[in-house]
């Protein structure tokens, strides 16, 4: 199993970048949620955006309306576009699967919590300038 994000690098504030994320090996069910996360030095690692499998998204409140969240369940690949960046969006971001799901009633919901991942990838390097 494998995932691989591509698409960091450094702008300067208020610029735009999209990370993309190519799983393989994994079952349907281990991608009935993806997501990013992201870890800045010396602090711990948070969610950003998760997705379902029918494309319900999730966002941290710092991100929502700058950040969007979209997946190709064809093609196993997942993105973020992240528009309007801002300094303290520095980070290495890291994409994740094979989530432990959490549900309300009869629908399930992915939850934007580190210890529920079960699959990481390796990270890219997001740096924003001011």
């Amino acid at each position: 199993v494998q995932l691989v994000e591509s698409g960091g690098g450094s702008v300067q504030a208020g610029g735009s970048l999209r990370l993309s994320c190519a799983a393989s090996g994994y079952t349907y069910s281990n991608l009935l949620c993806m997501g990013w996360f992201r870890q800045a030095p010396g602090k711990e690692r948070e969610g950003v955006a998760s997705i379902t499998n029918d494309n319900s998204p999730t966002y941290v409140d710092s991100v929502k309306g700058r950040f969007a969240i979209s997946k190709d369940n064809a093609k196993n690949t997942l993105y973020l576009q992240m528009n309007s960046l801002k300094p303290e969006d520095t980070a290495m971001y890291y994409c994740a699967a094979d989530f432990v799901l959490a549900y309300d009633g009869g629908t399930y919901r992915c939850p934007l919590v580190p210890g529920r991942v079960r699959g990481w990838g390796q990270g890219t390097q997001v740096t924003v300038s001011s």
